[in-house]
């Protein structure tokens, strides 16, 4: 079928069902991955990930996102100490923090504690490492902006998830790093004045991709029921419509477990 006919029978048309079932289990299959298993990721393959990121949504087409490969191993190490620094600095506020409500600390351990057994990043065992950054001259753009500013990041954020997403296609696992100091970071990868970094993605193969959530795993954190994040009309009003909670990460067209 010539390009251009396939292209115009999709318009305004829902996908097969295999082609929808692909983009749930796409979903439902991320994960913010920390480890890794080495390897490569060919320049193409690299290249249609960024390329999913570049075709992102953005307030007023306003593309604040821009995308720094890190391929020297110094600077990687570097990188790395600026995330192990923070580490520390955030397990110290943390501190003695109880866990929340519902679960008892991991053998008795303080928050602190807690947070400095997991596991926060594979920067020096991934594939690849790419720094992303708010752009500079953001003020510039008004549409979209001029009462919620913050919209930028917004955009920045839906970018990574198209590259999360079309990086979990291609079986390669990412990880978002925001543990650092961001004026560290800024100055590492010369960024000019305005340009803010946002995260540091670890990407590669992997042995396996977790089941669930690494942090629902190591109990840190639960997902939230649908019910309680989705209101009917006005805030803390339910969704009558709702169905039941059924299996949280439940792929379309597979059965349960």
């Amino acid at each position: 079928m010539p390009e251009e006919e396939s292209a115009g029978q999709g318009t305004g048309r829902p996908y097969s069902d295999a082609e929808r079932d692909a983009v749930y289990r796409a979903i439902h299959e991320r994960r913010d991955m920390r480890h890794f298993a080495g390897g490569t990721v060919a320049p193409t393959v690299l290249e249609r990930l960024l390329r999913a990121a570049h075709h992102g949504p953005s307030v007023g087409f306003m593309q604040p996102w821009r995308f720094i490969r890190i391929a020297d191993p110094a600077l990687r190490r570097r990188l790395h100490a600026c995330v192990e620094a923070e580490r520390l600095r955030t397990a110290g506020v943390l501190g003695s923090e109880a866990p929340p409500r519902g679960r008892p600390a991991l053998q008795g351990a303080g928050r602190g504690e807690e947070f400095l057994r997991l596991k926060l990043e594979g920067l020096l065992d991934a594939a690849e490492l790419i720094a992303v950054a708010l752009a500079d001259g953001r003020e510039a753009h008004v549409f979209g902006r001029r009462t919620m500013p913050h919209m930028d990041i917004a955009s920045v954020g839906c970018a990574i998830e198209n590259l999360w997403l079309a990086a979990r296609a291609e079986g390669l696992g990412l990880g978002w790093v925001s543990i650092f100091d961001p004026a560290e970071v800024a100055a590492l990868l010369g960024l000019p004045p305005g340009a803010e970094p946002v995260a540091l993605l670890c990407l590669g193969p992997v042995h396996d991709f977790y089941p669930a959530p690494m942090l629902e795993r190591e109990r840190w954190a639960r997902r939230a029921p649908l019910a309680s994040v989705v209101f009917e009309g006005a805030w803390g009003r339910p969704a009558a419509w709702l169905a039941g909670e059924g299996p949280q990460d439940a792929v379309p067209g597979q059965r349960d477990g």
